[in-house]
C-alpha cells in the first residue's frame, strides 16, 4: 500500500479521498476573509471542521485570489503563527501552511506543523524544498503560471509538476512526501480549469497523489451565474468528479457537504469500505 507521508503521519492512498479544510486567516480571501482571522475564532472552525470529517487543516496567511495584496513575511507570520501554536497543540490531523515563502514556511515547522503547500510548485522560492526535507515534512506542489497562455495544457502542466517532483527529491524530499496539484484557477482561463479536470487522470501518470482545489472558484460561479457564496452544489459536482477522475485529496471551505460527496463517490469508485466509511 502507498502513503502520504509528513512528519509522523501516514496516510494509505487508495482507500479514500482526503479533504483538506481551508481555514484563512486573512481580511481579504475571495471567499471567507475576515471571518477567522482571530486565534479563538480560527481554532473553533478548525475544531469544526475536524468534526464534520476534515483530514488535514491548511491555514492561509496570505490571499491568492485573482488582484490579491501581497504581504510580507512579517505579516503573514503575524496572521498564521498564534493560530497554527494553537492547532498543532489541540488537533489530531496534519495541519498544513499555504504558503510560497521559504521564511514562513520554516517558522511554521518550526512550530510544528506537517505540510507545505506551495502554490509555486517549489520553483518561485527555491529555499522551500530544502527547508521542507529539514523537517520531513509533506509537500503539495501546484501548477502556476504567470500567463493564461499555451500550446499543451495537460502537457505543460505535467511538466510543471514533474519538474516540481524532481526538486524535492533531489533536495531530500521523499516520493512518498509528494502530492501534485494541477492549480484550478491559477495561471488558466475558464475553459482551462474545465479541460483540466475533465482529464484529471492523466495526470496520475506521473505517479504521485492528486489534489484539487475547486471550491467556490469562479469557473463554479460562471456556469452556474451564482455569487461565491451559492457555490456549494456546483463545487460537489466538481468534487465528485476530480473524485472519479483520480484526485486522493480535495481542497475545500464546505467541510461537511464535501465529506459527505466523497464517501459516496469513494464508495462508488473505490468501493465499499465498512472500516473505512465507519
Amino acid at each position: 500500500m502507498r502513503y502520504f507521508e509528513c512528519r509522523g503521519y501516514r496516510l494509505p492512498l487508495g482507500r479514500k479521498t482526503y479533504i483538506m479544510g481551508i481555514l484563512n486567516v486573512t481580511p481579504d480571501s475571495f471567499s471567507d476573509g475576515g471571518k477567522y482571522n482571530t486565534p479563538g475564532a480560527a481554532l473553533a472552525r478548525a475544531k469544526k471542521m475536524v468534526e464534520e470529517g476534515a483530514d488535514i487543516i491548511d491555514i492561509g496567511g496570505e490571499s491568492t485570489r485573482p488582484g490579491f495584496v501581497e504581504v510580507d513575511e512579517e505579516e503573514e507570520l503575524n496572521r498564521v503563527l498564534p493560530v497554527l501554536e494553537l492547532l498543532v497543540n489541540e488537533l489530531d490531523v496534519p495541519v498544513s501552511i499555504d504558503t510560497r515563502k521559504g521564511i514562513v514556511a520554516e517558522k511554521v515547522l518550526d512550530m510544528g506543523a506537517h505540510i507545505v503547500n506551495d502554490i509555486w510548485g517549489l520553483q518561485g522560492d527555491r529555499s522551500m524544498a530544502k527547508i521542507a526535507a529539514k523537517y520531513n515534512a509533506g509537500v503539495i506542489v501546484m501548477h502556476n503560471k504567470a500567463e493564461k497562455i499555451y500550446d499543451n495544457l495537460l502537457g505543460e502542466v505535467k511538466q510543471f509538476l514533474a519538474k516540481s517532483a524532481d526538486i524535492a527529491q533531489k533536495l531530500g524530499i521523499s516520493r512518498n512526501s509528494i502530492v501534485i496539484d494541477p492549480g484550478i484557477g491559477f495561471g488558466k482561463t475558464f475553459l482551462h480549469n474545465l479541460e483540466i479536470l475533465g482529464r484529471l487522470e492523466e495526470l496520475g501518470e506521473l505517479g504521485f497523489p492528486v489534489l484539487i482545489g475547486t471550491s467556490r472558484k469562479s469557473f463554479i460561479g460562471k456556469i452556474l451565474d451564482l455569487p461565491v457564496d451559492e457555490r456549494v452544489e456546483g463545487t460537489a459536482a466538481s468534487v465528485a468528479i476530480g473524485i472519479a477522475k483520480g484526485a486522493d485529496f480535495v481542497r475545500v471551505h464546505d467541510v461537511k457537504e464535501m465529506a459527505r460527496v466523497a464517501r459516496v463517490s469513494d464508495s462508488i469508485t473505490r468501493g465499499w469500505n465498512e472500516e473505512v466509511e465507519g
